[in-house]
């Protein structure tokens, strides 16, 4: 859910097994630096923080990490909030980013702050399904709050200074829902890849994936069509296993377990999730040369070679790129892995999303309505199932239901109507399913922009950037020079959206 993915497919590395074959799926990805010692100058700090924002009777305090930039700003400036998401906090966002040229136009004082239960944001001793009832959006929004009040104490900066707040994937949605809960601190949001509707069986992911793949090639569907076909005839049998095995580099002999077998259909999809979410993003990856056209490619050609061992190519690809010798498909190590509680393991294995998955949101990428394309084998009772495993038999498809339930009636899901927010999503991205895209005759903004991915309005300018993703960047910037310089407009909402198209990208604006 900056931009990792908030994606959930909930598989991860051990020694030299490669059970989830994907950098971090959820959360912003690293930028690019000219300067990699440019961001040292900025040291991490840290501030005490409450544990239980809702329990006044709770006096409990831990340590929140931050960064601070003073660079550009000057007196009457706006103060700038990079939100972290759910990953540790990379450093390098503190100096380069769009958000960083914003700043810099706009003499704003920056601030990034990183999530509790994230990285070095500990606020328990471990990370036990008993210490994790203090991990929600809800606790994380809080936090946000009082560290604002407490900057504005701690570097005496004015009372009528603008906070703006910005984030990507979970952390986009974070942004919206700070600027809505408090709007007495929060003057704008740039909500970047923000999924605002929580959904337990988000089956419309991998309908994007396919859109986004069919849009380059219809071949490239089909052939990964077949090649699901052919695996599934395969697992049926112990010689089809085998072969399997061999093909793709599994760590372990695959074995006729309905779970095991699960888990290789959804690292296989996730091959290409990955790759058409992350689409061309300009952020630094192991994997960011590798395309939809590059795997796509290799699913059509050559022709002769039959497709489930394309498939197998496109696996043994992404493998050699994250240095890993094999694939783990063993169900019941993963769970044993997300059930230790250390940080050090607990952050590894991605144990603090899976909970929020869990307990707040679901997201869960299902094959429910890809059956044709992924096959049928990771429907959402699937991730039920594993919330069960890891975190006990209450955590069940009721407690996950009402708890869906409960985020949408505290956020309002799509149908929020708060005013200086700015939503930006890609068109290849599959996390648009879940954002508001569209703005006509409401009081935010909305800018959709076609042929970009997972928060690649975010990353630093390359020259490979389109046009598209150019235009919606400078559409950012004057909304917020708006924000700043016409207050009487947005404070009372007295404005009139319409609704403008450019040269392969639709924008809703502000006139």
């Amino acid at each position: 859910m900056k931009c990792a993915i908030l994606y959930i497919f909930m598989f991860f590395s051990f020694s030299e097994a490669f059970l989830f074959n994907h950098e971090n799926k959820h959360g912003v990805g690293v930028p690019f630096m000219s300067n990699f010692s440019y961001y040292f100058q900025y040291e991490e700090q840290f501030f005490n923080q409450k544990l239980d924002h809702f329990n006044p009777t709770d006096k409990t305090l831990w340590s929140q990490r931050f960064w601070r930039n003073p660079q550009f700003y000057k007196s009457g400036g706006p103060a700038f909030l990079m939100i972290e998401g759910e990953a540790p906090a990379r450093a390098e966002w503190i100096v380069t980013g769009q958000w960083i040229s914003f700043a810099k136009d706009n003499n704003a004082i920056c601030f990034m702050v990183e999530h509790r239960y994230y990285g070095n944001s500990r606020p328990t001793i471990d990370a036990s399904t008993e210490n994790l009832q203090y991990l929600s959006s809800e606790q994380a929004l809080a936090d946000l709050a009082y560290f604002i009040e407490a900057m504005n104490e701690e570097y005496n900066l004015p009372k009528e200074i603008k906070w703006i707040v910005f984030g990507g994937s979970y952390a986009g949605s974070l942004a919206a829902w700070l600027r809505m809960k408090y709007p007495h601190l929060v003057y704008g949001a740039v909500s970047s890849s923000g999924p605002l509707l929580a959904k337990t069986d988000f089956y419309e992911y991998f309908q994007v994936v396919r859109n986004s793949l069919s849009l380059y090639d219809k071949g490239c569907v089909s052939a990964i069509t077949d090649a699901n076909k052919q695996l599934n005839k395969l697992v049926r049998t112990e010689i089809g296993r085998s072969q399997i095995s061999e093909a793709f580099q599994l760590c372990q002999k695959l074995e006729n377990n309905k779970k095991d077998i699960s888990i290789l259909f959804e690292n296989l999809a996730g091959n290409f999730a990955e790759v058409v979410q992350y689409n061309k993003d300009n952020r630094k990856s192991k994997s960011s040369h590798v395309i939809i056209d590059t795997i796509c490619d290799m699913m059509m050609q050559p022709a002769d070679l039959p497709a489930w061992k394309r498939y197998a190519e496109v696996n043994k690809l992404m493998l050699n790129i994250n240095n890993e010798t094999c694939l783990s498909c063993n169900y019941s190590e993963y769970i044993t892995n997300l059930q230790k509680t250390d940080w050090e393991n607990a952050s590894k294995n991605d144990r603090q999303w899976i909970y929020q998955t869990c307990t707040e949101f679901g997201f869960y990428q299902t094959s429910s309505r890809s059956t044709d394309l992924f096959s049928q084998h990771f429907p959402v009772s699937f991730f039920i199932e594993q919330c069960k495993n890891i975190f006990g038999t209450k955590f069940d498809e009721v407690l996950l239901s009402n708890a869906v339930n409960r985020t949408n009636i505290l956020y309002g899901a799509l149908d929020i109507n708060v005013g200086n927010i700015v939503y930006v999503h890609g068109s290849v991205d599959p996390w648009h399913a879940l954002g508001i895209t569209k703005a006509t005759n409401k009081p935010y903004a909305a800018i959709f922009i076609k042929g970009t991915a997972h928060c690649a309005d975010m990353y630093p300018s390359s020259v490979k950037d389109s046009d598209e993703l150019k235009s919606a960047r400078k559409e950012i910037q004057r909304i917020i020079n708006l924000w700043l310089k016409k207050k009487e407009i947005f404070q009372n909402y007295h404005y009139l959206v319409k609704f403008i198209y450019l040269p392969r990208m639709t924008k809703e604006v502000f006139v």
